[in-house]
């Protein structure tokens, strides 16, 4: 039951990340929102970590959760290059369907076959998963060379969820320094390729610290869900993050929800009752 706790928690925090990230999209490319959030979220995890004294972390999960930021990273430069060359409808969907497909897949090779219920529970998440990322633009035209980069954006967010979860069962902070640094770094040296490599303004710095402090939020519970339980069923809930994106910007944004997100959400909540049965 705490991992799944844990793993509701980094949803609501990843998803108040998106929503804070989308805002700050707005304003800068993907390549800077993504730096500002991977790189800025090392200063208070690495702060912590040295505070708390848990840096120490066997090599091998060092280059666990070092491949994770630097995967995971390319993995959300290619979803926002797909959104931006693609078809949002299909680009969405199929990078948040995958992402939590692939952990689901290995859990059950690795942990065995959970129980019927969260089975059940896995399978409603999923579909409610490509529901609520559906924009309700129409009629979907499914082509081959729309799915290459949603689909690895979606890989790259699965190899995530799992190398995490090979590194970071020996501590809370040190995982996220790794994965933070490297994350960091990789999208700090595409910065500054594309000639991207600039602070943020003042008036934006506000909404950047709010990203940073969620999405590190977000990042901190995912960790504890893994050390407390299956590392597919904290990938799982942890992709329903885009629920409550969804559900921030309906708030604050008064957009509108399709009746599509509508039962995605409905269903996403049957997930979550199947899988903590």
């Amino acid at each position: 039951m705490q991992s799944i706790l844990f793993g509701l928690a980094s949803a609501l925090f990843w998803g108040a990340g998106d929503f804070a990230g989308g805002l700050v999209s707005r304003r800068v490319n993907a390549v800077r929102a993504s730096l500002y959030v991977q790189a800025g979220g090392l200063i208070p995890v690495l702060a912590i970590a040295l505070f708390t004294r848990q840096l120490n972390m066997p090599l091998v999960d060092w280059l666990w959760c070092s491949a994770a930021g630097v995967i995971g990273s390319l993995g959300f430069l290619a979803l926002y290059r797909a959104l931006a060359d693609g078809q949002m409808s299909t680009a969405a969907p199929i990078a948040a369907v995958t992402s939590a497909g692939l952990p689901a897949i290995v859990g059950v090779v690795r942990d065995g076959v959970p129980s019927a219920s969260i089975v059940a529970g896995f399978i409603f998440a999923l579909a409610a998963i490509w529901l609520i990322s559906q924009n309700g633009a129409g009629a979907i035209k499914l082509r081959l060379k729309d799915l290459l980069l949603p689909f690895l954006a979606g890989l790259g967010f699965g190899i995530y969820f799992i190398f995490v979860d090979l590194g970071g069962q020996s501590s809370i902070f040190a995982p996220l320094v790794a994965v933070r640094g490297a994350g960091g770094l990789t999208l700090m040296i595409l910065a500054a390729f594309s000639k991207e490599l600039h602070l943020p303004s003042r008036s934006m710095l506000p909404l950047v610290l709010l990203n940073i402090s969620v999405d590190v939020l977000g990042s901190v519970f995912f960790i504890l869900a893994v050390q407390s339980g299956r590392m597919d069923i904290a990938a799982v809930l942890g992709s329903l993050y885009s629920g409550v994106t969804v559900l921030l910007a309906w708030l604050i944004l008064r957009e509108k929800i399709s009746s599509v997100q509508r039962i995605g959400v409905a269903i996403a909540l049957l997930a979550i009752i199947l899988i903590t049965i």
